[in-house]
């Protein structure tokens, strides 16, 4: 299972994005893969709040519809983020004093250590700072 991050699906949906090349290329060998995705409804949300307000309506609109294809395919898993995994989101945020990180980049951090995700799609260093594999790289 591979964590879908917030830039890497700006990066995909994007092409004006600085990474929409090497995002359109490393999400091909991931397919070669067969690799499974996991992502979460922060991370939609904020993904289609760029889009919307950094291209357009229409591309954000299309990616929703490309989020919903890939939950239909079973090659998406989408995790909403209950209580447990918000409080250890604080938790690690509060760990990061010294480190600017968002509070979505800590949600995503607990749910991959609650699915055991060692792997992300993500153009965020602070991804392999927590000990993952960059797909990206």
């Amino acid at each position: 299972m591979i964590f879908v991050d917030t830039g890497a699906w700006i990066a995909l949906s994007e092409e004006s994005d600085q990474y929409h090349h090497e995002a359109v290329a490393s999400y091909a060998k991931l397919k070669r893969r067969k690799a499974r995705f996991l992502t979460t409804d922060y991370v939609i949300d904020e993904a289609v709040t760029r889009l919307r307000y950094d291209a357009s309506f229409s591309v954000a609109v299309q990616f929703l519809d490309l989020i919903a294809q890939s939950r239909n395919d079973n090659v998406l898993q989408f995790v909403s983020i209950n209580e447990a995994l918000f409080q250890e989101a604080v938790a690690i945020f509060c760990q990061y004093d010294t480190v600017v990180l968002s509070f979505t980049d800590c949600a995503s951090f607990a749910v991959c250590r609650h699915h055991g995700v060692q792997e992300a799609f993500a153009f965020d260093q602070h991804f392999a700072m927590m000990g993952m594999a960059l797909s990206t790289a």
